[in-house]
């Protein structure tokens, strides 16, 4: 019987395990247009913290006593569509299981690049283009300018601090403990700075006495706070997560927030669903990249559908060193 989790009740702060139930779930009939699919990786990622709130936002949230939704590797298994055929690899968004049913609309069959499936998670996937996006269109990153990433170990910090290199950029990554920090240098960063060693502001000062062009912002709150304090006239911070807030029961407070005007900030929130339409240029200029080694990846990999809430939690205690996936 194919199962599933579901979220069993709304987290206060941080989740536990008691949010979370795993549980037998019955599949639709495969009907004219839908395929049967059996996966073989699932992520999870912080945003998903966001969809356990009853709160409107840009993605609708987690239904009590329903099947979560994520991101998803899988094998078809059974097909009623032209185009699909049992043993091609597809990619949706009915993670969080171990099988699923759904229309062939729902699923996207992976391009042919040569490059492990799982990659489609990462630094090919939703991750990937989010560094390449939010840093060469939304922040507008140029060759010679000075790039500040925050989680720079994580899956898309790290795809940051390696497009940032290949674009003739300084780069300056922040990440938690000596060996996450010898992680983002051996990417390619000029500077790590271990936030938990001392105060970012003061670490951030000391790599860039001159300031910087760009922040990507992967963590908000005090990190945010330094790049203000430190951000060039016209720099452009591009907001993509702040995972330092996402179990806060208080909101932060920014010390440096009016260099905005003096500075002439520009800070922008974006998100990767802006840029679907444009996944077939990303595969085009990052792929190459990918293949021949200039840009790469880690995993923190867990085994099994039963460890998929743990995998999650990890993610809020920095457990993960690049993407946090879970194999099935």
């Amino acid at each position: 019987m194919p199962r599933a989790w579901h979220l069993e009740s709304r987290p206060q702060g941080k989740p536990t395990p008691a949010n979370f139930a795993l549980k037998d779930v019955a599949l639709p009939p495969v009907d004219d247009g839908m395929v049967r699919v059996r996966n073989l990786w699932l992520s999870v990622d912080p945003y998903m913290r966001g969809r356990m709130n009853d709160v409107k936002s840009y993605v609708a949230p987690f239904e009590l006593g329903k099947p979560m939704e994520g991101g998803a590797i899988g094998e078809v298994i059974e097909s009623r569509v032209d185009g699909l055929a049992p043993g091609d690899l597809v990619q949706h968004m009915a993670g969080w299981r171990d099988e699923t049913a759904l229309p062939a609309r729902a699923v996207n069959k992976l391009p042919n690049l040569g490059i492990e499936p799982q990659r489609f998670l990462g630094v090919l996937g939703v991750p990937g283009a989010t560094a390449w996006y939010g840093l060469l269109d939304v922040a507008n990153a140029k060759d010679g300018e000075t790039v500040f990433v925050s989680a720079a170990a994580g899956a898309v910090g790290s795809a940051v601090v390696q497009i940032a290199k290949a674009k003739g950029m300084t780069v300056i990554g922040s990440a938690g403990g000596a060996d996450k920090c010898d992680y983002v240098r051996s990417l390619g960063a000029d500077h790590a700075i271990d936030y938990k060693a001392g105060p970012i502001l003061k670490s951030l000062g000391s790599a860039a006495p001159d300031g910087i062009d760009v922040y990507f912002d992967n963590v908000g709150g005090d990190h945010l706070d330094a790049a203000l304090a430190h951000a060039r006239n016209h720099a452009r911070l591009a907001i993509c997560g702040m995972i330092g807030g996402y179990n806060a029961t208080n909101a932060a407070s920014f010390r440096f927030i009016m260099r905005i005007i003096a500075a002439r900030i520009r800070i922008q929130g974006f998100l990767v669903t802006d840029y679907l339409g444009r996944m077939g240029e990303f595969y085009r200029e990052m792929a190459p990249l990918v293949a021949s080694g200039a840009v790469t990846s880690r995993e923190t990999v867990a085994d099994g559908l039963e460890a998929a809430p743990d995998a999650f939690l990890g993610l809020f205690e920095g457990s993960n060193t690049g993407k946090m996936l879970v194999r099935l």
